[in-house]
């Protein structure tokens, strides 16, 4: 019986590692060294502060639930025997999950404000790119920038000092 337990307890922590969020990192980090694939200089012609709302999870809601797995089947592990015994402890396993992970708290809501920047390059052509808002680095238009192209694909606009 303890080794259908402990079987049992295994198959509950792969799951509940399967399905946790996996963390991303960001794609612009200050004081950090990045390798630079391209850049170009250009003038900025509009700036527009705009705003993303963001869900965010609750990250301690995978080990809540695998914490409610646990007790459930514990408890679930106290009834039947045999066969009868694994199916009660997977029931209250299963369970146990369910309750605990339905009755987490809403997600939080985050608002991300964004600056939207119209720049035209020295060759004339024009991008639109849409960053975070850093309040130590406001654009305006007219303004000179450096529109940076990082090895890993993102932009970053910069100004021209």
């Amino acid at each position: 019986m303890k080794q259908v337990l402990n079987q049992l307890i295994m198959i509950v922590t792969f799951v509940a590692f399967a399905f946790s969020p996996l963390l991303s990192a960001s794609e612009y980090e200050r004081n950090k060294a990045v390798p630079v694939k391209e850049v170009r200089f250009g003038e900025v012609i509009s700036v527009r502060k705009i705003t993303e709302r963001e869900l965010l999870q609750d990250k301690a809601n995978g080990w809540e639930t695998f914490g409610g797995a646990l007790i459930g089947g514990a408890i679930g592990y106290q009834f039947g025997d045999g066969s009868g015994q694994v199916a009660a402890t997977i029931l209250g396993s299963l369970i146990g999950a369910n309750l605990v992970g339905n009755n987490q708290q809403k997600p939080k809501e985050k608002v991300l404000h964004l600056v939207e920047l119209m720049i035209r390059t020295d060759n004339g052509q024009e991008y639109m790119v849409v960053q975070d808002y850093d309040s130590k680095m406001l654009f305006e238009a007219g303004n000179a920038i450096r529109l940076i192209y990082l090895a890993n694909g993102s932009v970053r606009v910069d100004k021209q000092y």
